[in-house]
């Protein structure tokens, strides 16, 4: 079938994107869905530093590729194999597809996928194929998902179905932005009730990761990012205090808001000084999180004499340690329930053929998670 596509033929950082248009949006021959494949119609995919890290070259991908990982849709074919699904059903994407055979998945890690990661590096789907075309020569998909197109064909574990009554735009965030952020309190970080948590870095992710130590009991988050408005919006979702990083006493400040520095810092700004802010704002004893992806040649130089004689811990998130069928459900149970409001966090809503305009918001650090909507 023939469909519309945002396609990143060459890497850029020239701003802004709506002059130098890095995605053009092109019309692709999408096949049918092979085995254990998904055709899938799309609802609503939202804008995100990890596609704009790909169109700058920050992560590389092999190209042409057609972009997009953050998504809702609803299953319009199913392939040969899949049983469970059927026409009509709203799924939400997962841009890391689990095989459920390789050592993390039977560990119950299915982030950590080793097939999943291999096939989304080279362009592929789960199986290693290739189902899109320009000019009959192949097009790549971006983490298995390709969602800034009105159709994809993903692989059948690269989508969780939705039961919950909930508007499709609004899933669509559960696919990154909530399952990274939010997993990374609940899972990666299993925040404690009562403790004290900072967060570094407010865009949609950061933002998931303050409610979810909210949702999880934390009595004291500490909101920090270099934009007035998005300290402002922090406050009124429950912060207990914010910090512009601007400000060279950033670090000190939060020390003396939480006596010592907090038992939990989250890096979501993906930059090596937010990092390095966040561990030294973290308490003796206590953790630094970064679900963060700054470019492959970024280090950072851990400070190895604190690390011991101050037992500090320091993790890496990747999908918030989810478990996205268990964990998806129960996310949007809790946003249902009032305990996530998500709908807060959301932008504006854009066609596709606004997709250059919405990462140049994106790239300026003040826009919410905006989104296209089909």
């Amino acid at each position: 079938m023939k469909i519309q596509a945002a396609v990143l033929r060459e890497t850029t950082t020239v701003e802004p994107f709506a002059t130098s248009r890095p995605l053009r949006i092109e019309e692709l021959d999408l096949d049918a869905p092979g085995p254990g494949e998904v055709l899938v119609r799309m609802r609503a995919a939202g804008l995100c530093h990890s596609d704009l890290s790909v169109i700058t070259g920050v992560r590389p991908r092999p190209v042409p590729m057609a972009l997009g990982h953050e998504a809702s849709g609803e299953v319009v074919e199913v392939g040969a194999g899949v049983t469970d699904l059927r026409r009509g059903d709203l799924v939400v994407l997962v841009f890391v597809p689990s095989c459920g055979h390789c050592l993390p998945c039977m560990e119950g890690r299915p982030a950590l996928c080793e097939p999943g990661a291999e096939t989304n590096t080279k362009g592929q789907l789960l199986s290693g194929a290739l189902r899109l075309r320009a000019q009959n020569k192949p097009v790549n998909h971006h983490m298995g998902v390709s969602a800034f197109a009105d159709h994809a064909v993903v692989s059948r574990r690269s989508c969780v179905k939705v039961d919950a009554d909930i508007d499709p735009v609004e899933a669509a965030l559960f696919g990154c932005a909530v399952l990274t952020g939010v997993g990374a309190a609940v899972n990666t970080a299993e925040v404690k009730a009562g403790t004290t948590a900072a967060v570094l870095g407010l865009g949609g992710v950061g933002l998931c990761a303050m409610l979810g130590a909210l949702a999880s009991g934390a009595r004291e988050v500490i909101a920090v990012d270099l934009h007035d408005s998005k300290l402002a919006l922090a406050k009124s979702l429950g912060a207990t205090a914010t910090v512009n990083a601007r400000d060279p006493d950033a670090v000190e400040k939060v020390r003396a808001l939480t006596r010592g520095g907090v038992d939990y810092a989250f890096e979501m700004a993906g930059s090596v000084q937010a990092m390095e802010a966040a561990y030294r704002m973290t308490r003796r004893g206590g953790m630094t999180v970064t679900a963060g992806l700054p470019a492959p040649d970024q280090k950072w130089a851990l400070q190895q004499v604190s690390l011991v004689a101050e037992e500090r811990t320091v993790k890496g998130s990747y999908i918030g340690s989810c478990v996205p069928l268990r964990d998806i459900p129960r996310y949007i149970g809790l946003y249902q329930s009032g305990r996530l409001p998500i709908d807060k966090l959301m932008g504006q809503r854009l066609a596709l053929s606004d997709i250059n305009s919405g990462f140049d918001r994106l790239a300026s650090g003040e826009g919410l998670r905006d989104l296209i909507v089909f």
